[in-house]
């Protein structure tokens, strides 16, 4: 009985790794011109879905989105994407966001997320730090609609606020806790 059991586990393990494969190329991209393309037109797919995220979108100091982040797992599981920050509708830099998972998983998916950084300080930490832990640092508010309803611009108080949406796949839950984001050269 254990050999069926482990042939059935090594079987869905050769089935996440190439699913993951196929998703990870999707998740940089190809140039710089790209992501440039890829961020612009994420944000304005959140703008039409979210009328809290435009409205912040101008009373926010910067802008990092990341346009397409590939998550895959079994057991084991990470995800990747590359994205911009974006200031006064400009790129002046490139991020990346990295996370790793464990416990009960299984499948793939992407997704994009924006988080808009609200105080000068959140910036700066930001573009000062080696990467920023989200969790750690600036205060993050990952807004569902449960949050959208009750933030207007005269509640807004926290550092930071982060929208996850184009979610694709097969997988449970989506969380950008634990993720970590760093500059990189472009």
């Amino acid at each position: 009985m254990f050999p069926v059991r482990s042939n059935i586990t090594s079987v869905l393990f050769a089935l996440a790794v190439v699913a993951s494969a196929g998703f990870a190329s999707q998740a940089a991209a190809a140039t710089a011109e790209d992501l440039h393309k890829d961020s612009e037109q994420a944000l304005k797919t959140l703008y039409q879905t979210s009328d809290v995220a435009e409205t912040l979108s101008k009373k926010a100091k910067a802008v990092l989105v990341f346009p397409n982040i590939v998550k895959a797992g079994l057991v084991f599981g990470g995800s990747y994407g590359e994205g911009v920050m974006m200031k006064g509708g400009e790129i002046v830099d490139y991020y990346n966001s990295v996370t790793g998972t464990w416990g009960l998983q299984i499948g793939a998916q992407s997704y994009a997320y924006a988080v808009f950084l609200m105080t000068d300080d959140a910036v700066r930490y930001v573009e000062e730090t080696k990467g920023w832990e989200l969790g750690v640092g600036p205060t993050v508010v990952v807004v569902d609609e449960g949050v959208a309803k009750n933030l207007s611009t005269s509640s807004l108080k926290d550092d930071a606020y982060a929208f996850i949406f184009s979610q694709q796949g097969l997988m449970a839950g989506v969380a950008i806790e634990g993720t970590k984001i760093s500059r990189i050269e472009r």
